[in-house]
């Protein structure tokens, strides 16, 4: 069954389009002609000719559509040279109908399996389901994913280049992430540093942080002088006192005053000797000169070093290596020049006291700690020159660790997401296939039926069927009959001349409708007479007179009767048109009390300037002062004193409508008491007035009420149109031989 149509962009609907939604069993369109209800027809008809139109089928089962409009008029009549031969089933072979039945029963409930399936994966309102909860499942994870990618775009946006703004590209890269990554797990500040270098300013080669060689300074310190008692020569006759008195320091020193005093000691200030003088000589012989330059050329040499050492390592301060840590370099730079100018003090010492013995403060962690600090940071400038010289597989090789640092962020969201979708993805997978094995197990059924169908078809029954109803609606000029191959139909006269190109009209109208009838219950091949059908009238009464007008819906309505207990193979049933009369008959339900009852809708289509308009109604737009009569006489509550009146404006509303019928002759079908009444309610009928008779009876009792309800039925009945008044009445209608 059709759930809902949307035409748009065709004919008079505009691109903005108008739906038909809610719609149920029976579905009635009332609109002025050239409004757009053909083409709402021609939609149901043929929707693949119409690709911006939409037809959604309940459970998206989709039915045969027959539709009776001037498009089949057209195809079936004037097109034609011959009407196609309706094939139905025969009713002599009980047994395969049996069969039939059956197919069809399993054929019904496969299909009810489909729609509560398809049903499982996605409801009809898109609210429930399991592809729902997996889309909603998805929608989760791209949420917890794209969360991620907002925490860090700022510094990765290098490694996210591609899905930084696409929250589902994002959710995808994580997952083929997930698949194939097997970089590293590197920690988030080296991450960050290496995408600034990466993907920051194009990256330029690195000079490397001098080497600090220390060797020069550090071998100062263990040069043997410093420990060395540097004195005079033991064997002189001084020497001995020199050594008690442990003054040579102070003798050395005072030599030199000595030499500039004429010979006179600067201490004593006595006038010394020629001998004297010579052992002073002899006790500061060449090996003590010898050593006193030695510790001179330390003193110079370690100053000049140390001042070398001093520089270089300013120098790298000043420009210090963005890779190197200035700080620590600072630090260890500080605490080398407190041990320098410490060292050089001692040295000092030492000079002026060679006799003393002496050690150096050790250099030896500061420059380890130094050369560190240098080492470390060159080894970052090679791995960033090596990056420079291979920079396109540096950054994938970062990108591969920026992902592999997402997932492990993500780690627990996705293990949730993973263990639910493969849950999901297993129903899914599950219904999916028992939607293919069920669709498949129908079709074996539908084919089953289609060759069941063959050995129990023929046209005839449809030809006899068609004759009977011309026949008996008066139309005895022209009958069908089998065409002379057996598998389509001609018109004829009596005298077997062809009568298809002189009928009129009406003719031509009625027995296209016959044969459209017809065939909502067979099929024009040996098969498929028995599939379920969804049927559209639109406007069937077109050029045909008030008499066949209600033979027409006489007949459509006996289609709702069926498809109303599930009768038959029509589901679903669509009335256009625009004729009052018609749609008063076709839509009358005596068990609607004002708005629409559960199986029908109404709607009106317009047309508001070029553009068509669908309006939905909850109740029957169309009413008419003929139905608020006829719903006065149905009241229990009646009016005694305007019963007269009310009986007599129904009957001539209704027959003035059909024409053709002498009400007064009618009432010479009537005796005695009865005549009269029936006199009394049609006199006036001609005359056009509406004013007071003098031979009306007027009802003063319920009793002569009765009687005048009596004979207002008995009219009717005795001009064959009782089924209008049971339908007015409502009366459930008498079982009649099939039309």
């Amino acid at each position: 069954m059709i759930e809902s149509i949307t035409v748009k962009g065709v004919a008079s609907f505009g691109a903005e389009g108008q739906v038909l939604d809610g719609l149920s069993k029976f579905n009635f369109l009332f609109g002025s002609n050239g409004v757009g209800k053909t083409t709402i027809s021609r939609v149901i008809d043929d929707l693949i000719t119409f690709p911006a139109c939409t037809i959604n089928w309940k459970g998206g089962t989709k039915m045969e559509a027959m539709v009776y409009n001037r498009d089949f008029v057209e195809r079936n009549f004037h097109m034609a040279a011959e009407l196609k031969g309706i094939f139905t089933l025969g009713e002599r072979q009980k047994d395969v109908l049996d069969k039939i039945a059956a197919g069809h029963k399993d054929v019904e409930e496969l299909t009810e399996k489909i729609e509560k399936l398809g049903v499982g994966l996605r409801s009809q309102d898109g609210t429930k389901g399991k592809k729902v909860e997996l889309a909603a499942l998805e929608v989760k994870f791209k949420e917890k994913c794209w969360s991620q990618k907002q925490k860090h775009d700022a510094k990765l946006q290098g490694p996210f280049t591609g899905v930084r703004n696409n929250a589902d590209r994002f959710k995808e890269k994580v997952l083929t992430e997930y698949a194939t990554n097997t970089a590293s797990l590197v920690s988030l500040s080296d991450l960050e540093k290496k995408s600034e270098n990466l993907f920051g300013q194009t990256p330029v080669i690195e000079a490397l942080v001098p080497i600090v060689d220390t060797t020069k300074l550090l071998v100062h310190e263990s040069n043997p002088i410093l420990k060395k008692k540097v004195i005079g020569k033991e064997d002189v006759d001084i020497a001995a006192m020199i050594g008690r008195l442990g003054n040579s320091d102070w003798v050395r020193a005072g030599r030199g005053y000595l030499d500039a005093n004429d010979k006179t000691c600067p201490f004593c200030q006595q006038k010394t000797n020629d001998a004297f003088v010579k052992s002073l000589n002899e006790y500061f012989d060449e090996t003590f000169i010898a050593d006193s330059k030695a510790i001179d050329e330390l003193s110079e040499n370690y100053s000049v070093d140390a001042s070398a050492l001093q520089q270089q390592l300013g120098s790298i301060i000043a420009s210090p290596s963005r890779f190197l840590d200035l700080e620590k370099i600072k630090s260890e730079k500080d605490l080398l020049d407190t041990k320098i100018v410490l060292n050089k003090q001692r040295i000092a010492t030492k000079k002026a006291e060679p006799s003393q013995s002496i050690g150096l403060e050790s250099l030896g962690e500061v420059a380890i700690s130094i050369k560190e600090l240098v080492d470390a940071a060159n080894e970052k400038v090679g791995e960033h020159n090596r990056m420079v010289s291979n920079l396109a597989n540096e950054k994938k090789a970062l990108t591969d660790q920026v992902w592999r640092f997402v997932l492990e962020e993500l780690k627990t969201d996705f293990s949730t997401y993973e263990q639910q979708k493969i849950g999901l993805d297993k129903s899914i997978s599950s219904m999916e296939q028992q939607v293919i094995q069920a669709e498949a197990e129908k079709e074996k059924r539908k084919a089953e039926i289609r060759e069941l169908e063959k050995q129990t078809t023929s046209i005839q029954p449809t030809v006899d069927a068609i004759n009977a109803l011309l026949s008996s609606f008066g139309f005895n000029s022209f009958k069908l009959k089998q065409s002379e191959h057996g598998t389509s139909y001609e018109l004829v006269r009596a005298d077997g001349s062809n009568a298809k190109a002189t009928l009129s009209e009406g003719e031509k109208t009625f027995v296209t409708f016959l044969y459209f009838y017809h065939l909502l219950k067979g099929s024009t091949s040996e098969s498929g007479m028995t599939t379920n059908r969804v049927v559209v009238f639109d406007d069937p009464v077109s050029s045909l007179d008030s008499e066949i007008l209600f033979i027409v819906s006489s007949l459509i309505r006996g289609l709702f009767d069926e498809a109303r207990v599930d009768a038959g193979n029509i589901k679903q049933i669509f009335v256009m048109t625009h004729n009052v009369y018609f749609h008063k008959e076709i839509t009358y339900n005596h068990k609607r009390q004002g708005k629409a009852l559960v199986e029908e809708t109404f709607w009106v289509v317009r047309k508001h300037g070029v553009t068509s308009k669908i309006e939905k109604h909850s109740s029957n737009p169309i009413r008419t002062s003929y139905d608020l009569l006829w719903e006065e006489i149905r009241r229990p509550d009646r009016s005694v004193s305007t019963i007269q009146n009310t009986l007599r404006r129904i009957l001539e509303n209704y027959f003035k409508i059909l024409g053709g019928i002498d009400l007064h002759k009618l009432c010479e079908k009537f005796v005695g008491q009865e005549k009269l009444i029936c006199k009394s309610l049609v006199s006036w009928i001609n005359d056009g007035s509406h004013f007071a008779h003098d031979d009306l009876c007027v009802a003063s009792d319920d009793a002569q009420v009765e009687t005048y309800l009596k004979i207002f039925e008995e009219i009717f009945k005795k001009a064959d149109h009782h089924a209008h008044y049971r339908m007015m009445m409502g009366i459930q209608q008498e079982e009649t031989a099939p039309a």
